[in-house]
């Protein structure tokens, strides 16, 4: 369709692993669609190991065939990516279930000056059989809902196959997943990168193979979800250690000093042991949080920095390590004064005993906590990072 010097405009890539059925009829649409609208572009098959004529047929109907060895659904649109040679990409399934001879509102979107052009079957429309109901109505809405809260996407539909994007947002990219995540990958990253994304409707009808599909609903979803939350440490550790430190705080620092009366009953030393495991839980959820980002970031895994790098130009490791040894110096205090108040803690009584030795054993360990956490992002080298920024 062009040669290798001509300006390619638009590159439509197919992933493709044993779709001899429907491979064909997609290449064909797509060719279609790229000589009504006089677009100069190619057609992109990326195979991923077919074992039937998949290959033969695609070529045959004009594709080009990019050949993908490691599997993996992600591992073939990447590999198609990188054998495009368009301004601009489209990316859709072989099986016939993505209407290829309507994309027009992809292009128009993207020569707008869009990044990224996300599909929205739930506005575009559904036909009957396309989607399986716990797919339609619990699997997509929940992962694009919590899509949404994450990172602030304008998308809706956080898995159409259906989506178009420039090359350059998808160098910026950077993609890394290798299996069926990689659709939330894009969106995702499209966020972090603070990228211009719109959606279009598109239409979803059912594939025309004549085998299961490759995505298994329970594993795929669980990918997905899996993934959301690795990309967003804030949710996943932040925002609940920090609920739970500030609760476990409040209350155990009242039931240091004695029981309280909530109204209904007395609240005592037991309560205290338990809100005390929450102070602990909520201070390492939060530790986790910032090391995860640190590391996400200095790994590649996540394309911009932490807001709160700034903070490392005012919090370094000696800073953290003063902290930490504040923290343990107080509970070593508490654990001495009850140990010099009673060798058997009898004299002072047994609840006051419980309150000066689990106060200071938390004190101890969240002291503890936090100067191994200041030396571990010391180790990520966040000092480095928080000074360039």
């Amino acid at each position: 369709m062009t040669n290798k010097n001509e300006f390619i405009e638009l590159s439509i890539v197919l992933p493709c692993l044993n779709e001899a059925r429907t491979v064909g009829i997609c290449v064909e649409k797509a060719c279609q669609f790229l000589k009504e609208h006089k677009i100069n572009g190619e057609v992109i098959v990326a195979d991923n190991g077919s074992t039937d004529s998949s290959v033969e047929i695609a070529e045959k109907k004009g594709a080009t065939i990019a050949h993908v060895e490691q599997k993996g659904y992600g591992m073939a649109l990447r590999g198609g990516f990188a054998a495009a040679r368009g301004k601009y990409i489209i990316m859709a399934d072989a099986d016939d279930s993505y209407d290829l001879v309507n994309l027009m509102p992809f292009v128009e979107k993207l020569r707008e000056g869009y990044d990224l052009v996300m599909g929205n079957r739930f506005k575009g429309g559904i036909k009957k059989g396309a989607m399986p109901w716990h797919h339609r109505y619990i699997g997509n809405p929940i992962l694009s809902f919590l899509g949404k809260v994450f990172f602030k996407t304008p998308a809706n539909d956080f898995h159409c196959g259906l989506r178009g994007f420039t090359r350059e947002a998808i160098e910026k990219m950077d993609l890394q997943t290798t299996g069926m995540e990689l659709a939330s990958e894009i969106v995702i990253k499209s966020s972090l990168l603070e990228m211009k994304v719109c959606e279009v409707p598109t239409t979803l009808s059912p594939d025309g193979r004549d085998r299961p599909p490759h995505l298994r609903s329970f594993r795929d979803g669980w990918r997905h979800l899996r993934f959301l939350l690795i990309y967003s440490p804030t949710w996943l550790f932040f925002y609940p250690g920090l609920a739970l430190f500030v609760l476990g705080s409040l209350v155990s620092l009242a039931l240091f000093f004695g029981p309280v009366d909530i109204g209904f009953r007395y609240i005592d030393f037991h309560t205290f042991i338990a809100t005390g495991a929450l102070v602990f839980l909520g201070i390492n959820m939060i530790s986790f949080a910032t090391i995860t980002r640190v590391f996400a970031f200095q790994s590649g895994l996540m394309p911009v920095a932490p807001k709160f790098f700034h903070l490392f130009k005012y919090i370094n490791l000696e800073k953290g390590l003063l902290a930490g040894f504040s923290i343990f110096l107080l509970g070593l205090i508490l654990m001495i004064r009850a140990l010099f108040l009673s060798p058997n803690f009898e004299q002072i009584g047994f609840s006051a005993s419980v309150r000066l030795v689990f106060g200071g054993s938390l004190a101890l360990v969240s002291g503890a906590q936090v100067i191994f956490t200041s030396f571990v992002l010391s180790m990520l080298g966040m000092k480095a990072i928080g000074s360039s920024e």
